[in-house]
């Protein structure tokens, strides 16, 4: 009977798993998902450049703010800060044991459907897949932003705290209602993760990992957005652009230069406003990551906001002047370019966000 239970659960999560695939990628039907053969050079993906990981590492007990903002989010610059998670209960509290006794009927979303609709599964059945080690060239990956909102999965939100260094986010200003997706619980197995893309609205993000390792990939914002896609015919998946793209970049002829590290459990990612960044999941993976605005980035998001979102900057602006008029007369001063001064390329209004 045991065996019978376990069999029609499975055979359950497999159902919802797929009904999960086709509404996520209806353009893929589901023997295709391993149509690269990617899961069988898994370790390909596992092997950085080491002549290209000139990313810093810093200790969030020593540096302190000031020290943060003038090193590197001042002038745009990527690092890794380390015991920046430390004391977290998520450190206990999101393993995969502790996560399905206490989320395991909750839904968390795993993409978008044609019309932009949320596709969510059961967390259990997400875990059976997970246990599965499925062979997907790019496994489907939890990337849920509603969990602060939600009756019993807002109980994650209790177990981190945003690092010192991100604290001051001007965002939180805004009216919740109109606030676009700023936080994100996220889950998945090696070769799932997110394609190259610039953080949305000209924000700033960070991405704490709590189990796992992550690949990371990134480009000066200053890189054409067209010379990093991955290569016409492919997917946008993160583990093709490792596959497709990534190879092309290497070649000495190649003009930008990426920025590429591993991230370990325990390490926090700064992603400064304008950098393009493809993140790859190479072991199973669990993290929580926020896009920020902060008095550094102000006026690069300012204009964006009233570009793409005008009622939420109206409402915005009106709380800033009230709670914050020193960010507020931010905006009212002159400049000779609203973009990232850095910056060739304006698509920072991308909608994705870093994992």
């Amino acid at each position: 009977d045991t065996d019978h239970a376990l069999s029609s659960k499975q055979r359950r999560a497999i159902k919802k798993i797929n009904e999960a695939k086709r509404k996520a990628r209806s353009e893929l039907p589901l023997e295709r998902w391993t149509r690269y053969g990617l899961a069988e050079g898994t370790e390909q993906f596992c092997r950085i450049n080491e002549k290209n990981d000139t990313v810093q590492r810093i200790d969030a007990d020593t540096v302190s703010q000031k020290s943060f903002v003038e090193r590197f989010e001042k002038p745009g610059i990527p690092v890794i800060i380390r015991n920046a998670t430390k004391g977290w209960p998520a450190h206990e509290h999101w393993t995969k044991d502790s996560l399905l006794d206490k989320y395991g009927e909750e839904l968390f979303k795993i993409g978008e459907d044609d019309d932009g609709y949320p596709v969510k599964v059961k967390l259990k059945h997400y875990m059976r897949y997970l246990s599965t080690a499925p062979a997907d060239d790019s496994p489907l990956y939890i990337f849920d932003s509603s969990f602060g909102d939600h009756a019993v999965k807002k109980g994650l939100r209790a177990d981190y705290v945003v690092p010192k260094y991100f604290e001051d986010d001007l965002f939180r200003y805004a009216p919740d209602k109109r606030r676009p997706p700023y936080r994100w619980f996220v889950m998945g197995p090696a070769r799932s993760g997110t394609g190259i893309h610039i953080d949305p609205l000209g924000t700033s993000a960070w991405n704490a990992l709590i189990a796992g390792r992550k690949r990371w990939c990134l480009f000066h914002p200053s890189t054409p957005k067209d010379a990093v896609k991955v290569p016409r015919g492919y997917d946008s998946e993160g583990a093709t652009w490792f596959a497709k793209k990534y190879p092309l970049t290497q070649d000495p002829s190649w003009p930008y230069r990426p920025l590429e590290f591993i991230q370990e459990a325990g390490d926090t990612v700064f992603v400064p406003c304008g950098w393009h960044h493809v993140v790859l999941n190479i072991s199973d993976t669990v993290a929580i990551t926020q896009n920020f605005a902060s008095v550094t980035n102000f006026h690069i998001v300012w204009p964006r906001t009233v570009r793409g979102r005008p009622k939420l900057s109206q409402r915005w602006m009106m709380r800033l002047k009230d709670l914050r008029p020193e960010v507020a007369a931010i905006a009212d001063l002159p400049k000779d370019k609203d973009d990232i001064p850095w910056s060739s390329s304006s698509s920072s209004s991308s909608s994705s966000s870093s994992s």
